[in-house]
């Protein structure tokens, strides 16, 4: 089992939280020179990939990450693609409108059938039991 790494970059911490975490392989799209062939290895690994994960936090600075993660939630199989907005990373808050945009963008996903989270430790306990359930045994969680 393996998962895309999506979501929030811009000097984001997120993923150095949530790969030590992680019994599954991954793929992290993020390197310090993004290059056309970058681009073409991150597509090829989303195809790879059995699980999109979509981590937002307010250090986004573009909203690509919200539009992937509705499409996959919409062909992907139910509950592979995942979705967290979270502000673990980060010490500024959401407003008001962002949250609710926030909370909307999670409700569709979620009734297109991708799984929604709320914090980084839900989602690698998420994938730890996807993960054992897939491969016959328990989880370490």
């Amino acid at each position: 089992m393996k998962v895309f790494l999506g979501g929030t970059c811009a000097d984001s911490n997120w993923r150095n939280y949530i790969i030590p975490k992680l019994e599954c392989d991954y793929f992290n799209p993020v390197v310090d020179d993004w290059t056309p062939e970058c681009q073409q290895i991150e597509e090829q690994e989303k195809v790879i990939c059995d699980y999109h994960l979509y981590v937002i936090t307010p250090k986004m600075k573009g909203v690509f990450s919200i539009a992937e993660a509705v499409n996959d939630s919409i062909k992907l199989p139910a509950a592979h693609c995942i979705f967290c907005v979270t502000k673990e990373d980060d010490d500024r808050d959401y407003t008001e409108a962002e949250r609710k945009s926030f909370d909307a963008t999670s409700n569709l996903i979620r009734n297109n059938g991708g799984a929604v989270f709320n914090n980084l430790d839900e989602v690698a306990a998420y994938l730890n039991i996807v993960y054992g359930l897939e491969n016959g045994s328990k989880s370490k969680i």
